[in-house]
């Protein structure tokens, strides 16, 4: 799946069609808090272009306004990455540039990534935004593979006529269910999108605690290999294997 086949899948009218280019200067400006970030910025993204525009006049979605989140828009980015950007960070520094929520679509050498993520007021910023909670992405591409039966749910799931269209906020907030619910489906190597917000929360929840466990499993993997006592070593291994198992049960219940 790449660019061109998420996009297609969308199923987006030709009202919210922006097509513009989008200068690196602005997300140096607004979204490199560090000069390290702004190397990221300038010697990793190729190019980025600003493809739709999706308001309640383009697609008949009211928006949403309170004290805490505004969704009078979302917009489609594509970013094309150099070989050497490491797209995590740059995906999440693009997210915090514009003040929009995002429907990101990142390509890197044959490997498609797509990244959303809620967006809140700044508490002591009038006019500003921060990120609400993690970044949210999944690779649909590269060297995750993913079953046809899979890759064909997904992409009907995505579709715009199949999200909630109750307000932008419910819309965004139905991509990014239908994202966990891939990132479970490479888990489980079934697509079943949830069947309530509850289970919904539910999933992200299980989604997380499950890259938790293998994220410590490999820290512990590389403890392991490099102890040299052989009591430190068996003991690193039973704490694996404890994981292990509780990854095992985490992943049932995806």
């Amino acid at each position: 799946m790449n660019a061109e086949v998420i996009i297609s899948a969308l199923g987006l009218p030709d009202s919210v069609r922006v097509n513009q280019r989008v200068p690196k200067k602005l997300l140096v400006e607004n979204g490199a808090p560090t000069a390290a970030d702004k190397r990221r910025i300038n010697e990793g993204i190729e190019e980025i272009h600003w493809l739709a525009s999706l308001k309640p006049n383009t697609i008949g979605v009211p928006d949403y306004c309170n004290d805490v989140r505004e969704y009078m828009e979302i917009a489609l980015l594509t970013v094309t990455l150099r070989p050497e950007a490491k797209a995590g960070r740059l995906d999440e520094l693009i997210h915090r540039a514009i003040p929009y929520p995002l429907f990101l679509i990142l390509s890197q050498e044959g490997q498609t990534i797509l990244s959303l993520a809620h967006k809140r007021r700044a508490q002591n910023e009038a006019g500003k935004f921060v990120l609400d909670g993690d970044v949210v992405e999944v690779t649909v591409s590269g060297n995750t593979p993913l079953s046809a039966e899979v890759k064909r749910l997904f992409l009907d799931a995505l579709a715009l006529g199949n999200q909630p269209r109750a307000n932008l906020l419910l819309l965004y907030q139905g991509w990014i269910d239908t994202l966990v619910a891939l990132q479970s489906s490479q888990l489980t190597g079934s697509f079943t999108q949830a069947a309530t917000n509850e289970a919904a929360i539910a999933r992200r929840e299980e989604v997380q605690r499950y890259k938790e466990f293998e994220a410590k499993i490999a820290v512990l993997r590389n403890a392991a290999v490099k102890e040299k006592q052989m009591a430190r070593r068996v003991e690193l291994n039973l704490e694996i294997k404890g994981l292990e198992v509780e990854l095992a049960a985490s992943a049932r219940t995806l």
